[in-house]
């Protein structure tokens, strides 16, 4: 009876090591943001993936080039170029899960970036329950 257990359990951690893991897709690499308004460099920070304002294709709307509507003074100087805005992304199956800042609001929000159909990004920023997607395309 002990052995038939043991090659149960044999058996069956054998099927299992087996089944391939599911890898989530890649999201590193540059990426227009929606309208194509600005490109976001996505890269490894550490064990984790981050992403990062590299240039404007559209200034401001404001014209302002600082981050501006941060609600801590000390970091209102920072430069819009090379501000991170993707931050702490981990790979959770298909989807990699993270947070993002805003620099139009100055809010940082929870969110989930999935690779989609064409090589599309969909970048939603996520309060509650309650998320807002936006599509990001390859930048060329």
């Amino acid at each position: 009876m002990r052995l038939l257990a043991s090659a149960t359990i044999l058996a069956a951690g054998l099927l299992a090591s087996a089944v391939p893991a599911v890898a989530s897709a890649p999201i590193q690499g540059q990426w227009y943001t929606k309208g194509k308004r600005a490109v976001v460099t996505i890269a490894p920070c550490g064990t984790n993936m981050c992403g990062r304002i590299t240039r404007f294709i559209e200034q401001p709307k404001n014209g302002v080039t600082t981050d501006v509507n941060n609600p801590d003074p000390a970091l209102q100087k920072r430069k819009l170029v090379g501000l991170p805005i993707l931050s702490g992304f981990v790979a959770d199956g298909n989807k990699w899960r993270g947070k993002i800042y805003d620099p139009e609001s100055g809010k940082t929000y929870r969110s989930i970036v999935t690779p989609g159909k064409g090589g599309t990004l969909s970048v939603e920023g996520c309060i509650a329950m309650f998320c807002q997607a936006q599509t990001w395309t390859p930048a060329k």
